[in-house]
């Protein structure tokens, strides 16, 4: 065990990634290849040595939702972890566990205890404890059944064993995909359900309806436990309510607004939070009411309720970093990758303080874009959006600029890290397909997509590289011969981690 390192342990998990070929197999098939998920994910978490039952020592609180599923779940954790020094198990202090994906710049960050993620240390015990567990236990239940999980499967299995191993008195669980065959909907008995804004997120170019996405999605409810759900279109609404009852949940509720969050300056920016900020409140009461007497009659937010809201962090979410080693450059960064959540990115930059000038005065700084996505078949739909909304912005705000000025210049880069073609090993994706990176076609039709969009856009404005580090290089450049300059980097969490890593903001960012 001494041997093995932390660079071990992410070369052995990235050789559990799907490859394109897979993934266009899955697309195919029209989701069915999910509904084996949940058989198979119950085999791998039984060959090393758990039952499912096991898992509702965790106290888990699940989390899904089209947009704000990462953020509510960091609001939620980080409200036990304020209200933590009041809230004992006995006489031990209670430890809190936070499972969300996918992560910035390192794997581990997928993983942690009481805000912080594991240790490389950490990593390396847990992961191999998993992986060594696997490897010899070779007796498949079902002949179908990979003999190794896939990449998502593994770290959701490390993190219930990492959790279990180091009794966690609470569990926030965010879905990866989904809800319903999620490799995470295998709680027997979560604590309490929540589910955030609907839309149409990944599946969704799958041509899922959002009455589909909402049938998904309510599949994390669980009988006798607490279902919650934001306000929801009403197509979407009338599924989970019929999930709700399908699956025997002991009450659906729709959170109620909170008056008391408007006065209270949230750790993540973006007027979209607030909702996420609610639905938080509401999962945190209700896990504790079942759990500690003293909230079973509360009313009003408690300080440690507004101390948690007020410090929540959730790294490359309308996040502004001032760059230490370029004082000229500032970041915005957004891991927006859905219609719905780049609608709410540009919302917060197409602001004043943000990305319009704080008062009426000229602009006094250049703007760039740094782009990228992994659908690229949904590209152009997604710089659509980007389009409308920055009109919309720019009206609202009556601002005298344009769309066609906006951005100074776009760039659309692939999510490799470095310009020698070469990735950092926790952001290494075998999931690119080959031929697409090696001609730049998703960045091309990217590039395309907005000159058709923004015609009298100039086309020196419009650059296509073939990494991040490439992009990075000429922003540093563009600002030797600025005054200031502000560049968006948004449409993949990838591509944030490995701006992110290449410009050396983990200190400052993460």
């Amino acid at each position: 065990m001494s041997s093995r390192t932390y660079q071990d342990a992410v070369t052995s998990l990235n050789s559990l990634q799907s490859n394109s070929a897979t993934l266009d197999a899955v697309r195919a098939s029209g989701g069915r290849l999910s509904q084996f998920a949940i058989p198979e994910m119950v085999e791998y978490l039984e060959r090393i040595g758990y039952k499912t039952e096991d898992l509702n020592a965790l106290n888990v609180i699940h989390i899904t939702g089209t947009k704000g599923k990462g953020s509510t779940s960091a609001f939620t954790d980080s409200i036990l972890r304020h209200t933590k020094p009041e809230w004992k198990i006995g006489k031990k202090p209670a430890r809190i566990g936070l499972y969300t994906s996918p992560h910035l710049v390192a794997v581990r960050e997928r993983i942690r205890i009481n805000g912080r993620p594991l240790s490389e240390t950490e990593f390396t015990k847990f992961f191999f404890e998993v992986w060594d567990r696997l490897q010899q236990s070779s007796v498949c239940v079902f002949e179908t059944t990979p003999f190794m999980p896939g990449y998502f499967r593994f770290v959701t299995l490390m993190a219930f064993h990492t959790f279990l191993e180091l009794g966690v008195d609470a569990t926030i669980l965010e879905v990866g995909v989904g809800g319903t065959y999620d490799s995470t909907n295998i709680v027997p008995k979560p604590i309490v359900t929540g589910i955030t804004a609907l839309g149409i997120d990944h599946v969704g170019v799958l041509g899922k309806t959002l009455k589909e996405i909402a049938w998904q999605k309510g599949g994390i409810y669980k009988e006798g436990v607490p279902a919650l759900s934001v306000e929801q279109p009403e197509e979407g609404m009338q599924v989970l309510i019929e999930r709700a009852k399908e699956l025997k949940a002991s009450d659906f509720t729709v959170t109620s607004n909170l008056p008391e969050i408007g006065s209270i300056k949230l750790g993540l920016a973006g007027s979209h939070q607030v909702g996420n900020a609610v639905l938080a409140v509401h999962l945190a009461r209700s896990f504790l009411r079942q759990s500690d007497p003293q909230y079973q009659n509360i009313k009003t937010l408690p300080p440690s309720f507004v101390d948690g809201l007020q410090n929540t962090k959730w790294p490359g979410r309308c996040q502004t970093v001032i760059d230490p080693a370029h004082p000229k450059l500032t970041w915005y960064l957004d891991g927006a990758h859905t219609v719905e959540s780049l609608d709410c990115c540009i919302q917060w930059f197409v602001h004043p303080g943000v990305g319009l000038p704080s008062d009426s005065a000229t602009r006094s700084f250049k703007r760039i874009l740094i782009f990228n996505t992994g659908g690229g078949r949904a590209g152009p739909s997604f710089l659509d959006a980007v389009s409308k909304q920055i009109t919309t912005q720019l009206d609202r705000n009556q601002s005298s600029e344009d769309l066609v000025s906006f951005f100074d210049q776009v760039i659309f880069c692939t999510n490799v890290t470095y310009a020698d073609g070469g990735f950092k090993g926790d952001l290494t994706a075998v999931s690119l397909p080959p031929d697409d990176l090696a001609q730049l076609k998703t960045q091309h039709q990217l590039a395309d997509a907005w000159s058709a969009l923004i015609p009298s856009f100039s086309k020196e404005g419009i650059h296509v590289l073939p990494s991040i580090e490439h992009a990075i290089r000429m922003v540093q450049n563009s600002a030797e011969e600025a005054s200031a300059v502000k560049v968006l980097v948004a449409g993949s969490l990838h591509l944030v981690g490995g701006v992110i890593e290449v410009t050396n903001l983990a200190d400052v960012a993460l």
